[in-house]
Formats: C-alpha cells, sequence, structure tokens
C-alpha cells in the first residue's frame, strides 16, 4: 500500500483565522507577522528547532510544504527559497492572503498531494516545534499495524504523544518530560487523496469526534518550544512521564538534532519575557 507522508508549515502567513491572537485588520497583522524582530525570532527557532530533524529524517520519503505569502519581507523569503531549492523533500507555496485558513492551507497543499497513493499521512508542522528525527519511518510502520482500523472508516489519527516541553524565556530554555493528548505534533492524519481534505481541517485536540485516534506513548517523538511569541503557549491535556536523570542536551541532540546549548544563547539574547497569557507554559 503507498503511504504518502505529507506535512504543512505555515511561516508567518498573513490571512484570515487560524490563529488565537486576533487583529482589526489585515494590515494590522501584517505589522505584527512581519516586524523584523519578531521575524528574526521565527527565522532563529525555525532554524534551530525545527528544520534539524527534517534534515536528518531516517525515512527520507516524505513532503513538507511551507506555506507563506508572496510579500515575505527578506531575507526570509529568500531563505525559503534557497531552503526548497536545496532540499528535495521541502516545497514552497506562495500563498496570497485568504480569509479563510482551511481553503489557503488546502492551496498550498493540493499540488503536492499524491494521486496514485493510496493513503496520505497529512501532519501539521508549527515552524517552532520539532518532531524526531524517526518520525516519518516510524509513522509509516506503525500505520501498517492500524491499517485494518483505517480501512473501517477510512481516516485515522495517530497521536504520538510522548515528547518534551521546551521553555524559552530571558534565562534561557528549561526542558520538561510530558505525554500530552493531541498536542497537533507528530500527529499524522491518514486520509484517502480524494478526500481533499489536510490535517487542519481537523481540530486536533478533539480529533476523537471525527475519526478513531490511536495514542501512541512509546519513543519521544515531540519537542514542543513555548515562547513569548506563541498563538497559544498551553502545555494542553497531559501529564509528566518519569525522567529523573535524563541528560535532557543528550536526547535533544539525539531525537531531534537540537543544539540545546545554542537554543539557550538564543533566548537569553533575545531577551524573552514569559508571554502575559494566563495559561502560558501550563
Amino acid at each position: 500500500m503507498r503511504v504518502q507522508m505529507l506535512g504543512l508549515c505555515r511561516f508567518s502567513y498573513l490571512g484570515g483565522g487560524g490563529y488565537q491572537v486576533g487583529h482589526d485588520s489585515i494590515d494590522a497583522r501584517r505589522a505584527f507577522l512581519y516586524h523584523p524582530d519578531r521575524l528574526a525570532r521565527r527565522w532563529f527557532w525555525f532554524e534551530n528547532v525545527t528544520l534539524p530533524a527534517y534534515l536528518a529524517q531516517s525515512d527520507p520519503d516524505f513532503t513538507l510544504v511551507i506555506m507563506t505569502g508572496p510579500d515575505l519581507p527578506e531575507p526570509y523569503l529568500g531563505k525559503l527559497h534557497d531552503l526548497a531549492r536545496d532540499v528535495a523533500q521541502i516545497k514552497l507555496e506562495l500563498i496570497p492572503p485568504m480569509e479563510e485558513h482551511t481553503a489557503a492551507c488546502m492551496a498550498a497543499v493540493a499540488p503536492h498531494m499524491d494521486a496514485k497513493a493510496e493513503v496520505i499521512g497529512h501532519f501539521r508542522q508549527d515552524d517552532d516545534d520539532a518532531v524526531a528525527f524517526d518520525f516519518i519511518k516510524q509513522a509509516r510502520k506503525d500505520f501498517a499495524l492500524m491499517r485494518r482500523l483505517w480501512r473501517n472508516r477510512g481516516r485515522l489519527c495517530c497521536d504520538y504523544s510522548r515528547g518534551v516541553i521546551l521553555k524559552g524565556t530571558g534565562q534561557g530554555v528549561t526542558v520538561e518530560p510530558w505525554i500530552v493528548y493531541n498536542t497537533g505534533i507528530a500527529q499524522p492524519i491518514y486520509l484517502p487523496p480524494e478526500l481533499q481534505r489536510t490535517a487542519v481541517h481537523f481540530q486536533h485536540w478533539k480529533v476523537g469526534l471525527s475519526m478513531p485516534n490511536v495514542m501512541m506513548t512509546g519513543p519521544v517523538m515531540f519537542a514542543r518550544f513555548l515562547h513569548h511569541d506563541n498563538d497559544s503557549g498551553a502545555i494542553g491535556a497531559g501529564y509528566r512521564w518519569p525522567a529523573e536523570g535524563e541528560n535532557w542536551e543528550k536526547l535533544l541532540a539525539k531525537r531531534f538534532r537540537i543544539d540545546l546549548a545554542a537554543l539557550d544563547r538564543g533566548a537569553r539574547g533575545f531577551g524573552l519575557p514569559g508571554a502575559a497569557r494566563a495559561r502560558w507554559g501550563t
């Protein structure tokens, strides 16, 4: 069975919906998203948290679509063009502002859906979080075990719920071990290509209303980074897993190719405050 693994990463996309932080006009949103200081931070997180594991995936048979606006300021638009040119698995889609967020996401993903695939494993990827270096390999392997369950409904979610929460402030980066339900990271949704839907069409925190949802708690599969620029910043429903004596620098390097010392220096250099939101970091 041909399973295509297809992800979507939105990099400061300017459009309606898709955000918890609201703005009164598109000009206000553009000023917020494209502020030079914010973009400098977002690119640093993207380069140091998100990208390393995708560049090192043990199964290279995947596509990651990066979606942004055609007016994304330089040098970041040029950097994304360079990345898509140099990395075969990364595709860049420039989508003009659209009011309906799911329609914009579909416009970005649709050109890359493989009509010959029997199943597409859609996944969403924030530009400041990470999946493990073997995420694609594990997702494809585990789907083979769940194939009969998928056939019953023609849709299936696999929630890799064991991960780490990184918290970045002006004092540096801390690491906490968490099992979090349906966090949206490392959470592939398997759909038939003719359905013409992506992962963002389903609210990740209540995906069980739409399909069977299998929770996998084995390997450490996600790293979520909480910092001042988060749209949400809440950890979500879950609990800690035992990690006494864990060497976080070693684990992050092994599973995510993240350099914790470099990330810590970056957070200190940016002088990040904790976000002023009631549920940030909890």
